[in-house]
C-alpha cells in the first residue's frame, strides 16, 4: 500500500475543477458530482451577500432570493423542455424524497396497479413496494432489454402507475423507448413518473419529448449543490391528496381549516423553509453546464470520448467482466483475481475514487443475475483524458499483477 501511494501521479481536472491537487482523480460522478468553482462562488455569495428567507420578507436581501429561485425554476423548465402552462417545478430533498412525496399523495383507489422494472434503483424499488402494499394494489416488475428499453404489454399499462429510471446507475443505459411508454400509459389510463437522477447531468435532450406526468431529479449528480427537484404536470398536483404541508404552503388557516396557495401549486410539495442556497447553486450550474467547453468539447462529446476510451480500455483487462455491453458514462465490472471492495481500496491509494457493491440496486444484482459485488467508474465534466489513462495503467497494474 505504501508503495502505490508513493507511485501517484499528478493529473489535473479540467478548469473550474482546479482546486483539487491533481492526485485525485474522482470517478464517482453517478453518486454525486464534484461542483465547479462558480456554482460553489455562487452559493457563498448567498451566505455572504444576501442570506435572506424567500416569499417571506419585502426587504431587498429577500427580494433578490425570490427572484434568484424563480429564475432557477424557469431555467429547470428549459433545460426538462416543459412549458410552465402544463408544469411547475418544486424543491425538495433529493430523487428518492421526491419520488416518495408523489406516490404517497396520490388519490386512493384511482390506480389499480404500479409498474416498475426489476433494473431499478433502491428509490424507485422500494417505494413500488410500499405503494402496492399500502394501498393494496397490484405490483407489475418487468425485466428491461440489453438496450435499456422496457418491454411491457398494454394491459400491464391499464390504470397504472409507472415509475422508472430514465438512465441506469449500473451501466449508463438509457430508456430508449420513454416516449412510446408514457404515450401508451395514458392512454390506458395510467401515469408515468421518470426517476431522472442519472439523466439531467448528462443527457437531458433525450427525455424532452417525453409526456410524462412528474420527473424527479437531484441537483447533486449535475453538478449543483444536494437538492431534488420535481418537475410535474399541473394536473397531477391539483389531484394528489396533499398530507405532507406546512408553512409556506397556506393563503389562509382557520381553527379546523385551511387554504392552500391557489397561484403557488409549487408551494403545495414545498412545505417549511427551503434550501435557498442550494435552489441558487443549482441554477448557476445549469449555467456553467450549458456554457461549458471540456477540452474544447461540449459536455455530451467530451463524457462521450471518455466514456469509449475508458471502455475500450477495461475491456483489454484478460480478467475484466464488463457489466456493459457498450461504452457509457457509467461502467460497472468485476475480476474473479481480487473482490471488488478491495480493489476500490487498493485504486484509492493510488488516487482513483470509484464506488464498490451493488450501487443500491441489490434486487437486479444481487437477487436476480447473483453477481459479486462490483467497481463503479463513472464519468464527469472534471475528467480528462489522462486521468482515464492513469486510472486504466492503475487497474491493469493491480489486477494483471494477480
Amino acid at each position: 500500500m505504501n508503495l502505490l501511494k508513493n507511485q501517484r501521479q499528478t493529473v489535473k481536472n479540467t478548469k473550474d475543477f482546479d482546486y483539487l491537487s491533481g492526485q485525485e482523480l474522482y470517478f464517482d460522478s453517478a453518486c454525486q458530482t464534484l461542483r465547479p468553482q462558480p456554482v460553489i462562488d455562487a452559493v457563498n455569495e448567498y451566505y455572504l451577500e444576501y442570506n435572506a428567507c424567500g416569499e417571506r420578507v419585502k426587504y431587498d436581501w429577500g427580494i433578490k432570493v425570490d427572484e434568484k429561485i424563480e429564475a432557477t425554476r424557469q431555467k429547470l423548465l428549459k433545460l426538462a423542455g416543459k412549458s410552465e402552462r402544463d408544469y411547475v417545478c418544486a424543491f425538495t430533498l433529493n430523487t428518492t424524497y421526491g419520488i416518495n412525496l408523489i406516490l404517497s399523495q396520490l388519490p386512493a383507489k384511482t390506480y389499480r396497479r404500479i409498474v416498475t422494472s426489476e433494473v431499478e434503483h433502491n428509490s424507485v424499488f422500494l417505494p413500488s413496494i410500499t405503494w402496492a402494499k399500502h394501498f393494496g394494489m397490484d405490483r407489475v416488475v418487468l425485466g428491461r432489454e440489453p438496450d435499456g428499453s422496457l418491454p411491457y404489454g398494454i394491459k400491464d399499462l391499464d390504470k397504472a402507475v409507472v415509475v422508472v429510471n430514465t438512465t441506469s446507475n449500473v451501466n449508463g443505459v438509457n430508456l430508449v423507448n420513454a416516449k412510446q411508454l408514457a404515450d401508451d400509459t395514458h392512454q390506458a389510463g395510467g401515469i408515468i413518473i421518470l426517476d431522472g437522477a442519472q439523466t439531467m447531468g448528462h443527457n437531458p435532450e433525450s427525455i424532452k419529448d417525453v409526456d410524462y406526468d412528474a420527473l424527479c431529479f437531484s441537483g447533486h449528480k449535475m453538478y449543483g449543490p444536494s437538492i431534488g427537484v420535481i418537475i410535474i404536470k399541473k394536473q397531477l398536483l391539483e389531484k394528489l391528496d396533499l398530507s405532507f404541508i406546512g408553512g409556506g404552503t397556506v393563503e389562509d388557516v382557520q381553527l379546523d381549516s385551511y387554504t392552500l396557495l391557489r397561484d403557488d401549486l409549487a408551494s403545495h410539495l414545498e412545505a417549511g423553509l427551503q434550501n435557498f442556497s442550494g435552489i441558487i447553486g443549482l441554477g448557476a450550474a445549469v449555467d456553467w453546464q450549458k456554457a461549458y467547453r471540456p477540452e474544447g468539447k461540449s459536455p455530451l462529446e467530451h463524457q462521450a470520448f471518455l466514456a469509449e476510451k475508458l471502455f475500450a480500455g477495461l475491456s483489454e483487462i484478460p480478467s475484466v467482466q464488463l457489466i456493459n455491453q457498450t461504452p457509457g458514462s457509467i461502467t460497472s465490472f468485476y475480476t474473479d483475481k481480487i473482490d471488488a471492495h478491495k480493489l476500490a481500496i487498493y485504486i484509492s491509494a493510488r488516487g482513483v475514487m470509484a464506488r464498490s457493491g451493488y450501487f443500491c440496486c441489490h434486487y437486479w444484482l444481487d437477487a436476480k443475475q447473483h453477481l459479486p459485488p462490483l467497481l463503479r467508474l463513472s464519468i464527469g465534466l472534471n475528467n480528462t483524458e489522462a486521468q482515464v489513462d492513469e486510472t486504466l495503467a492503475t487497474l491493469t497494474k493491480i489486477i494483471g499483477g494477480r
